[in-house]
């Protein structure tokens, strides 16, 4: 994968797999502690300790449509490669985090990505999905929260063309404002 959006697009859709019905994404610029971090949360049905222990392994998955799992060793060794790591929690029944960390100014460190595109192509797939977003860049914030915009939006739905629209606006927006404030 060539940027970091698409691998938070392959572990939100994980989480989606296991059933989540929440969500969390929180991304963290901080440049003068040299780091970005990532940590992608869900109450999905979780994994058991076998299954964690070697949830990286490119050759352990619950796919039965083939026998490779790539997504989570690929972003380990993405975040490996700039001096960070990766880590899992998991527990049965009740949900897994997976917690990555990059140096932030490594020369190998794949460049964040389109996160607005990223967050409304899960939201426009998984409608029904509460998702919390969150992304800071040197303390400055930018917060969706999909229970509240639901609240809003009423009867409307999150997938219709002319929200998932004002979406991407709405995240670009407030990331760039974020990011050119910091």
């Amino acid at each position: 994968m060539l940027e970091i959006s698409l691998h938070v697009l392959d572990i939100v859709n994980n989480s989606v797999k296991a059933g989540a019905d929440l969500i969390g994404i929180t991304i963290c610029e901080d440049k003068q502690q040299n780091l970005l971090s990532i940590d992608i949360t869900d109450n999905g049905c979780g994994m058991d300790e076998a299954f964690l222990r070697s949830v990286t392994d490119p050759f352990k998955t619950t796919r039965t449509t083939r026998k490779v799992g790539m997504g989570l060793s690929l972003f380990k060794s993405a975040a490996e490669a700039t001096g960070g790591s990766l880590s899992i929690a998991s527990e049965k029944g009740k949900g897994t985090s997976v917690h990555v960390r990059f140096v932030y100014d490594h020369i190998d460190r794949q460049p964040l990505g389109d996160m607005a595109q990223t967050i409304t192509t899960v939201l426009s797939g998984n409608p029904s999905i509460d998702f919390l977003y969150r992304h800071t860049v040197d303390g400055k914030e930018f917060l969706l929260d999909t229970h509240e915009i639901r609240q809003i939006l009423g009867d409307v739905e999150l997938s219709q063309p002319e929200i998932i629209v004002w979406l991407v606006d709405y995240i670009t927006e407030g990331l760039q404002e974020i990011s050119q404030s910091a």
